[in-house]
Parts: structure tokens; C-alpha cells; sequence
């Protein structure tokens, strides 16, 4: 306690004169701040928040324009996916159609066949049985020739053979 009643230089000592020039040196170095220093540390910091204000919205904005895209892009997708089931339906239906088509064609083709053999088979029939028929006329005619020699001539014994042919066939 001495020490602060000498005036001696202690710690806790306090100096009038030099509080003065602290207070002075204190406002000046304020006002001097206030002038130049403060208003370029606000407008960087004004500049820098409208900066991220900014980025703020950009980056909503992107985000928005992202979602939308992205919508976008799950319709096209499901759009997609309900073209192509349609085509494999498409297809499918049409490959059925095709199907029956070469049955049906296969048929028809199978029928004209058996139709056309039908109508060889009818028609070999009938040279058959003519030629048969002239067979049986000849042998006949031959052998009624032998037998009634000089009775009757050629063209009278095949009358007579065609005559009893025709009423045997109506038989």
C-alpha cells in the first residue's frame, strides 16, 4: 500500500496524465477507424452476405431445376417402360397373328393337296377302269370272235361288247 501512496511506478498505480493520452489516442484511433477502416470491413461483409444470399438461392434454385429434372426423368422413365410393354404386346400379338396365319395357310396348302390327289386319284381311277373296260371289250370281242367266228363282224361284236359293259356298270 505504501507504494501507492508514494506515487511509485507499481502495477495497480494509476497516472492521470498518461490515462489522458491513452483516452485521446483511443478516440482518434475510433474515429479514425470509424472512417476508413470500418465502412470498407461492413461493405466487404455486406458484399460477402450478398454473395452467400446469392449462393444461397443458386443453390436452391439448381436444387429445384435438380428435383424437376429428376421428375422429369422418372416420367420419361415410366413412359418408357409403358412404350415398351406395349411393343413386347405389340409384338407378341403380332407374332400370334403370324402364327395363325402360316397355320391357317399351312392348312389351306395341306387341303389343296389332299384335294389335288383326290381329284389324281379319281382320274387314275376312271383311265383305269377304262382302260380295263377296253381290255374286257377286246378280250371279249376276241373270245366271242373265236366262238361265233363268222356270224357276226368286228364292229357288230363291239356294239354288242359295249351294250352288255354298259348294262353291267348300270348293274
Amino acid at each position: 500500500m505504501m507504494l501507492l501512496l508514494a506515487g511509485g511506478g507499481g502495477i495497480l498505480s494509476f497516472n492521470g496524465g498518461f490515462a489522458i493520452w491513452v483516452l485521446i489516442t483511443m478516440v482518434l484511433f475510433l474515429m479514425v477507424m470509424g472512417k476508413y477502416a470500418v465502412p470498407l470491413i461492413m461493405d466487404a461483409l455486406q458484399e460477402r452476405e450478398s454473395r452467400i444470399k446469392d449462393s444461397l438461392e443458386s443453390a436452391e434454385k439448381a436444387l429445384s431445376r435438380a428435383e424437376k429434372i429428376s421428375e422429369d426423368n422418372e416420367k420419361a422413365l415410366r413412359e418408357a417402360e409403358r412404350k415398351a410393354q406395349q411393343i413386347r404386346k405389340e409384338a407378341i400379338k403380332e407374332a400370334e397373328m403370324l402364327r395363325a396365319e402360316r397355320i391357317e395357310k399351312s392348312k389351306e396348302e395341306a387341303a389343296q393337296m389332299i384335294s389335288q390327289a383326290k381329284e389324281t386319284i379319281e382320274q387314275e381311277k376312271k383311265r383305269a377302269l377304262m382302260e380295263l373296260r377296253d381290255e374286257v371289250a377286246q378280250l371279249a370281242v376276241q373270245s366271242a370272235s373265236k366262238i361265233i367266228d363268222s356270224e357276226l363282224d368286228t364292229q357288230k361284236n363291239s356294239k354288242l361288247v359295249d351294250n352288255f359293259i354298259k348294262d353291267v356298270s348300270k348293274n
